[in-house]
Formats: structure tokens, sequence, C-alpha cells
């Protein structure tokens, strides 16, 4: 097991709830306060926080560093939504970025192709941190791209997108995958796959309509909410 693992299942002793701090505000300085607020106050009820690109942007690293300190001291795990994407030089340059920032994991897209992917988790396990796999995501129109019918280019058979994601993910030992709160099977397919492996991630608990129950019942393990 990763060190990243090892740190998120002993802070989700207290909670298995990740605060999704999708905060928007011009002010750059009110994003910084308000987001160390979120976590003084929300702290011991949360075992991570996972920051978004929108919010990661106007910031800079001097106030992500910081930010990422206060969440430490609070014993909660970091986690980059970016949702990366890229060639591999260009992959293992942001995942460099992003550790020096104090970042415990980042959720990175499959799409890249397993060879891509298998260079962010050994990186990222060398630095004791974790890579989170998108297989799944939760808004209504997920499912045209990830229900898309594809050949598995290693066995040629044919198979949705997301069940070649979630193939991917769990043989280059992913921390992590991300799966939706609103595809619930997915989750419990997802779940019987992992075996232990890696855990699972689900989003679009409430406003895009994921049942918190539901997605635990399944087997999720964390809730992005």
């Amino acid at each position: 097991m990763s060190n990243f693992r090892k740190r998120m299942k002993d802070s989700s002793l207290r909670s298995s709830i990740i605060l999704a701090n999708d905060l928007d505000d011009k002010n750059i300085e009110l994003l910084e306060k308000k987001t160390i607020q979120n976590i003084k106050t929300l702290g011991k009820y949360l075992c991570a926080i996972k920051f978004n690109f929108h919010l990661l942007l106007p910031l800079g690293e001097k106030s992500i560093k910081k930010i990422n300190q206060v969440a430490h001291d609070f014993g909660l795990q970091t986690i980059a939504d970016i949702k990366l994407n890229d060639i591999g030089n260009t992959n293992l340059v942001t995942l460099q970025r992003l550790w020096q920032s104090g970042f415990d994991a980042v959720i990175a897209n499959p799409i890249m192709g397993p060879e891509n992917l298998s260079q962010l988790v050994k990186n990222a396990h060398k630095n004791n941190r974790g890579i989170i796999a998108l297989v799944h995501m939760s808004h209504p129109g997920a499912k045209l791209g990830y229900g898309l019918r594809i050949q598995d280019p290693s066995t040629k058979k044919m198979s949705n997108l997301h069940e070649l994601f979630l193939k991917w993910s769990y043989s280059l030992h992913v921390d992590g995958i991300v799966v939706g709160a609103t595809v619930p099977k997915l989750i419990e397919l997802s779940s019987k796959k992992a075996k232990g492996r890696f855990e699972i991630y689900s989003p679009g608990v409430g406003t895009q309509g994921g049942d918190p129950n539901d997605a635990l019942n399944a087997g999720a393990n964390y809730l992005i909410v």
C-alpha cells in the first residue's frame, strides 16, 4: 500500500467525507481566506480536501503552499483535481510542481493511455504521493462519453470506455478511482474489481443527484461533497 493510501485511511478514521472546495471569487485574498476558514471550520468532519483547476489558477504557488500546510496541520490530505492528461514529459513536470506545492494526490484522466498513466503512478509512489484515476464522472452528460463502446486494444473485445479505464487503473496500481455517486451500479462493479487494491472516490452527492447511502452501500470509500 502506498503512503498516500495509508495516510487517507488514517484520516478517514474520523470521516469518509472529502470537501470539494470549489470556491469562485474574483478577489484572490478572499479565496485564500475562505478556503482556510473552511478547513478550520470543517476540518474535524473531513478526511481530505479537493481543489479544482479554477481555484488553483488564481491562487498561485505561495497561497497553495500555505493552504496545503493548514490542511496538513488539521490532519487532512489534499488532492489536486486537475484531471491531468497530457504527454509524458508535461505530466511529470506538472506532478513535480504539484508535489512542491504540497499536494498529496492528483486526479488524472486515463484517456492519456496506460503508458503515461503508469509513469504518473511510478512518480507519485516514488514521492509518497498518490494518483487517482478518473473512471466515470458524475454530471448528467458523463454517460455520453464514458459509456461509448470501444475496442480494447489488448484483447480486441468491445467494452465501454469506463470499463477500459477501470482495467487500466487496477492493472497499473493507481491509488484510487473516481466514480460518480450518480452511477452506483458502476461503483459496485468497481468495488468488486478493486479487491482492496485501490479506493473509490465518489463525487456528485447532492446537487447532481447522487445519494450518499447508495454510493457507500455500493462500495464507495470516500464521498466528495
